[in-house]
């Protein structure tokens, strides 16, 4: 085994001009959902654009098929990368479920919600700018589908995702946002959103995800129909977040502090 090397003066010196480039916690968690979400978004509208390109009909079993699996290995993928800095949250309905939940401070969900829309957007203008000027597709109602048949399917669908988020232990442990959780997490938050694009994207496009609908939206300038990804996603996570924090999750008690466990307060905090 090989001896452990002595930092030196110089070293240290380096380390401690070095320690003011370094983000704080909160933008490193952003930028990590802002990328995340680009990441998403560029390959799942990215899916759309592919289809649209090859065949002009989208709407066929075997296209659902293929934006469906495409959704999923992204969105797996998306919430791999990032749990670490953030948690891994692609997706203002699972920050809110989880701000709900009390995993989340509102200033960090602000945040979070605010990086995730910037990345959906510059995703789709990526997109947009690669493809030779093509409009995004986004989301559209079905033939015969009213919009409270909407609303309600992406409740129900959202509300899977959120439960997923929860269930599989990716937000364990990370009352201050980060994931923790095992490891098969984010294939099977991917693989619930791929089954529910299966059952619902013939419907309304089974979005799930404000951030998935606002970014072609916004760059497509369509908004018909658009409230509906917006507050069904945060109702169907809302729901989920205060159904298993409340109920399902087993509630710790917290131990009295010690009398004489008193710990030191930094000098920048008098």
């Amino acid at each position: 085994m090989l001896p452990g090397r002595h930092t030196s003066r110089r070293a240290d010196a380096a380390t401690a001009a070095m320690e003011p480039l370094v983000a704080p916690a909160a933008t490193r968690a952003a930028l990590s959902e802002l990328v995340a979400t680009a990441v998403f978004v560029f390959a799942a509208e990215g899916s759309v654009y592919g289809l649209w390109k090859m065949y002009r009909d989208t709407g066929t079993p075997g296209g659902l098929l293929v934006v469906a699996v495409a959704h999923a290995l992204a969105l797996a993928v998306a919430v791999a990368v990032a749990r670490n800095a953030s948690g891994g949250h692609v997706n203002p309905a699972v920050t809110f479920g989880l701000l709900v939940g009390r995993r989340i401070s509102f200033a960090r969900a602000a945040l979070y919600w605010a990086a995730q829309l910037l990345g959906a957007v510059l995703a789709v203008l990526l997109l947009r700018l690669a493809s030779g000027g093509m409009r995004p597709m986004g989301f559209t109602l079905g033939h015969g589908i009213h919009e409270r048949h909407a609303l309600l399917l992406e409740v129900v669908m959202t509300f899977g995702l959120v439960y997923t988020v929860y269930a599989t232990g990716a937000v364990d442990g990370s009352r201050g946002g980060g994931g923790g959780g095992g490891a098969i997490a984010p294939l099977a938050i991917g693989f619930v959103a791929g089954a529910n694009i299966l059952a619902g994207g013939p419907f309304d496009g089974a979005a799930m995800n404000p951030a998935r609908a606002f970014g072609p939206a916004l760059v497509g300038w369509n908004w018909r129909h658009h409230w509906v990804y917006w507050l069904g996603p945060l109702i169907g996570g809302g729901l989920a977040g205060a159904l298993y924090e409340f109920v399902v999750a087993e509630q710790q008690p917290e131990a009295p502090p010690a009398a004489d466990a008193r710990l030191p307060v930094a000098a920048e905090d008098y």
